[in-house]
This record gives C-alpha cells, structure tokens and sequence, in this order.
C-alpha cells in the first residue's frame, strides 16, 4: 500500500499549503523551514511571509489512499501539516482551510491527525458537524513553558487528543497533565544542531503515561538524522491510541 511518510506514528503526510512562522523553542531548528528553503528554493516562513498552496494533482492524492485502505479493509494515518500548521491564522491558511474539511469528509476510510503549535485557534476554525470521527487533533509541547497548549487542545471534542512532544527540551513530567489525552509521541530533536534530549526526561514521560493510561510512542533520540535511536531501555515502545467514539454517541 501507497506510503509517503518517513514519520514513524504515520501513513502518509498531506500538505495543504506549505509555510508557517515560528512561535516558540520547539521552532528553533525547523525541518520544514529548512526543506522549503535550502531543497525548493522558496521563502514560505516568517512575518509576511506568503504560503503556498499545493497543486490539484497533490490534493488527488487522498482518494487514492482512501480507495488502497477500503480496498484492503482497513484504516490508514495520515498527518496533515508538516510543513505548515493546519490552525495558523493567516489569510491564505483560512482561505484554503475550507477544502481540507471537504476533502476529509471525502475519506472516511482515513485517520486525519491535524497537530498544531496553535490550539487556541481550533474552535473558531472548525468544519460544521463537528467531531469528526476520522480526525484526530494534537498540539505541540517542547517545554515547560508550552505545557498550556494542552489545555486548549482538550477544550475541543476529538475521538483522539494526541501530544507531540517533540523536540522535548526538558523534563516536564511534573508539569504536563496527561489527563484526556489519549496518545503521546515523545522524541529528540534531529538534523544539523540538534538539541540533546536525556532519556530519563522520556522514562518519566513513560511512567506518567502509563499511570493515565494514555497510549505512549517512542520516536526516537535526539540525533543527526531522523530515526536514529529508536529504542528506549533496549526495546521499541511504540503503542498506539483506541479512538474514544463515545463522544459522538457511537461505538466503535
């Protein structure tokens, strides 16, 4: 089956418009940034920055993946956003937004994971029907500091709340409240002047996790390049979360 995604906790990415701007820590040393620029030649981040939208043939790409994913009976992931963010507000983001919607009640076969630095945005960008069974959303920490995009997130119905916490900067077990969060992805920063995490930052993250019962999945350890130091105490832990369809009155 169709995978585009080098990401380990997806199928495939899917990219509406590319470009953003930085907003925190975590942004520091942005991969998309740096694919944009230094491999497309474009200039998409920053203040006043333009964004661009991908091409028609591009956006024909989830039917094809919804239609492998019927064909073969199941479900497939796909991130959508990574090289923008799906909940940034700027005019071309909101103009463009509308046909995401479309296109993800179009394929219901697939998993949408919409992750967002700016979860305080969500609720005044949502599609009409709101939850969607097949979207799950997420927000970014890295830090201490962003440990409050959480609670935005879990202001929002969604089957799946998920955590990236991605590049994690420093220990912030004692501060993240995993309560309603059904799903954590903990790695270390990768590429050139990557920033180094410590794994005990990850074994406390693990033990919170489990303790909430929430779904933990090691990406891997700060490195040069991406996957580099999968494991975790010698082992792969890479769990995934049971959608919660109740808030929509539905079993699974």
């Amino acid at each position: 089956m169709t995978q585009n995604s080098i990401i380990a906790w997806t199928n495939n990415t899917f990219n509406p418009w590319m470009g953003c701007q930085k907003v925190s820590a975590g942004c520091k040393n942005c991969y998309a940034e740096t694919l944009t620029k230094n491999r497309m030649g474009l200039d998409l981040w920053g203040p006043g920055s333009k964004r661009q939208v991908t091409s028609d043939s591009y956006w024909r790409q989830p039917f094809s993946w919804a239609k492998e994913a019927r064909l073969a009976g199941e479900r497939r992931r796909v991130f959508c956003g990574s090289l923008c963010d799906i909940f940034e507000d700027h005019p071309t983001a909101d103009q463009t937004r509308p046909r995401v919607w479309e296109i993800i009640k179009a394929t219901p076969e697939l998993d949408w994971q919409l992750l967002t630095k700016r979860p305080e945005n969500i609720a005044s960008r949502l599609p009409a029907g709101w939850p969607l069974r097949n979207v799950w959303l997420g927000t970014s920490i890295e830090d201490k500091k962003a440990c409050a995009r959480r609670d935005e997130l879990v202001k929002i119905p969604a089957v799946v709340h998920f955590l990236s916490l991605e590049p994690l900067l420093e220990d912030i077990a004692g501060t993240l409240n995993l309560d309603d969060i059904e799903w954590a992805l903990i790695g270390g920063e990768s590429g050139p002047g990557f920033r180094s995490m410590d794994h005990q930052w990850a074994r406390n993250l693990r033990i919170a996790c489990e303790k909430n019962g929430t779904a933990f999945f090691f990406k891997q350890s700060s490195a040069f390049r991406t996957e580099m130091g999968i494991l975790l105490d010698g082992e792969v832990v890479r769990n995934y979360p049971t959608p919660q369809f109740q808030i929509l009155g539905q079993e699974p």
